[in-house]
């Protein structure tokens, strides 16, 4: 262990080095409160064995320093304390520190309390780990609940999550957004004719081409069975269109075989897009509403087609 001693008398500093040396233990010496906290900070040292009395920084409030410094494993603090000092040995206590030691120290006293530091720091970095292993695990039960366990792209809950995060940008810089809706076509055919593994392999490869066909900043839910939601901000309805264009093409492209479409012969989707308008007021289902009509829409014209959803066609 890497051991800091902090006292400012030259007699007891150099007992100190030559005991704890000798123990074989690795050691930084300071001859001040100001010294030690600069080497703490440069060095992180295992333990601080530091004076109660110092010029600067005395043993109390370099030990709340040390307490209070955001370091990656736990420093073992022991203040050194005359017999005329026991009052004081609480107050350290209440700074944090871990143990004192009476002037003159006894070697053995002194070895004993660094194999319990030894313990402690260990016990630390043993909690340490299983808390760094826990929110590891934490996030990723987070991530897990906010996506869709069968084609990895956002579920309703991560979709929920998002929303108040467009009102607010389109509330306060009046940044708009544009969603597309999308249909896989006559998907209960191809469930009903190839069964439903098959039908999940489809979802999955659908998903995956939505996702890989978007913005970085592009969002992909899976809003039902087989219907897929994408918001994309900061982006106007026409280029939404010909970014739902090229989603729609390349997963035809895929050339999976749908023999009881009749679309075609592979499995298409029908999509509908629609834009934030100033009346709707952030409102994310008016702008919903719109895409599934424009999603309606391009059932009606025989599907594999993608339909744009503007405010005068719902009034219409």
């Amino acid at each position: 262990m890497k051991v800091l001693i902090a006292e400012d008398s030259a007699v007891a500093r150099v007992a100190l080095e030559t005991t704890l040396s000798s123990l074989g233990y690795d050691c930084i010496v300071a001859e001040d409160g100001e010294a030690a906290w600069e080497l703490f900070l440069a060095c992180a040292p295992d333990v601080v064995i530091s004076d109660w009395l110092m010029p600067g920084i005395d043993g109390d409030e370099l030990c709340r320093r040390v307490r209070e410094h955001p370091g990656p494993s736990y420093t073992y603090f022991i203040l050194l304390t005359s017999l005329a000092a026991q009052a004081h040995v609480v107050r350290g206590m209440q700074a944090g520190a871990d143990d004192y030691l009476k002037k003159p120290f006894d070697t053995d006293d002194l070895n004993a309390r660094l194999i319990a530091a030894a313990r402690v720091r260990a016990l630390h970095e043993r909690l340490h780990a299983q808390q760094t292993q826990l929110e590891v695990l934490n996030m990723s039960l987070f991530e897990e609940a906010r996506r869709d366990p069968l084609t990895h792209v956002g579920n309703r809950i991560a979709l929920g999550e998002q929303l108040p995060q467009l009102a607010a940008r389109a509330e306060r810089y009046g940044q708009t957004y544009c969603v597309a809706l999308y249909d896989v076509d006559h998907f209960k055919l191809f469930n009903d004719t190839q069964g439903h593994l098959a039908g999940d392999h489809v979802l999955s490869a659908v998903a995956t081409a939505i996702a890989s066909k978007g913005r970085t900043e592009d969002t992909v839910y899976r809003y039902g069975g087989e219907e897929f939601l994408v918001v994309l901000p900061e982006q106007d309805v026409e280029d939404a269109r010909a970014a739902t264009e090229r989603v729609r093409e390349g997963i035809f492209a895929l050339g999976i075989p749908h023999p009881a479409s009749g679309v075609g012969a592979v499995v298409t989707v029908s999509a509908g897009v629609a834009q934030l308008e100033k009346a709707d007021a952030g409102d994310f289902e008016a702008v919903l509403r719109r895409a599934d009509a424009g999603l309606y829409r391009a059932k009606e014209h025989g599907r594999n087609h993608v339909d744009v959803s503007l405010p005068e066609l719902i009034a219409n």
